[in-house]
């Protein structure tokens, strides 16, 4: 895995830190940022929280067998374009979940608070992330390869399981990953925000770049035997 860019910016912070509270972890699905999120609060001592849990929306479109997936998910995939797919969800985590998060943000970086938080998930989406100037702040953005998201989404949805129209679905939500990846990364990068290629590293080894990235200008606070 690498660091692609890293730069801090004014949004983030022109100056090192060393008393950041709140790590945000964004990407696409399957980008790898629910397993990066659960070893870093775990190195850490933080809390960890997921941004899917804050508000409800159609999500995958695959269920464990032999549970269905529901009509109106199936709809939704089955009915809206790719773009149309993107212009949903952002909109709906600018609605639900961004000012969900914001007010996390904002109490655990109070300077009364003694939180220190972790918050990962596809709505933390860089343009949002952009408006908070806020010098306890730290964030990164996983990407990865086509060939990495095709393969972990073809796994985790039984793919060749599937029938021809539940394939279509499994297509489309792919289809609306890559997309997503490919904005985002054009974002993260117009930002100068910090992005990581997760590549097929193993956990470890991306938690441990990923705390050297965030701890090289002083983000992090230097926690003893994190980066022997």
């Amino acid at each position: 895995m690498r660091a692609e860019r890293f730069r801090t910016t004014e949004n983030m912070g022109s100056k090192a830190r060393s008393d950041v509270r709140v790590i945000l972890i964004g990407g696409a699905s399957h980008a790898g940022k629910s397993t990066l999120a659960r070893s870093l609060a775990d190195a850490l001592g933080w809390r960890l929280l997921p941004t899917d849990t804050m508000a409800r929306h159609p999500g995958r479109p695959w269920r464990s067998p032999p549970e269905p997936v529901p009509d109106h998910v199936a709809e939704h995939y089955l009915t809206l374009s790719v773009g149309e797919l993107i212009t949903d969800v952002l909109d709906h985590y600018r609605t639900n979940v961004w000012p969900t998060v914001q007010t996390l943000i904002r109490s655990a970086t109070a300077e009364a608070s003694s939180d220190r938080l972790i918050l990962e998930g596809s709505a933390l989406w860089p343009e949002f992330v952009a408006t908070t100037s806020l010098d306890a702040l730290s964030a990164l953005w996983l990407t990865a390869s086509e060939d990495t998201f095709r393969q972990r989404i073809h796994h985790e949805s039984l793919y060749r399981s599937k029938s021809l129209i539940e394939r279509t679905m499994v297509d489309k939500f792919l289809d609306r990953t890559l997309a997503y990846n490919k904005r985002m990364i054009d974002v993260v990068d117009r930002h100068g925000f910090l992005r990581i290629d997760v590549l097929q590293s193993g956990i470890e080894e991306l938690a441990d770049r990923c705390l050297a990235e965030l701890n090289r200008n002083g983000r992090l606070r230097h926690h003893p035997g994190l980066f022997a």
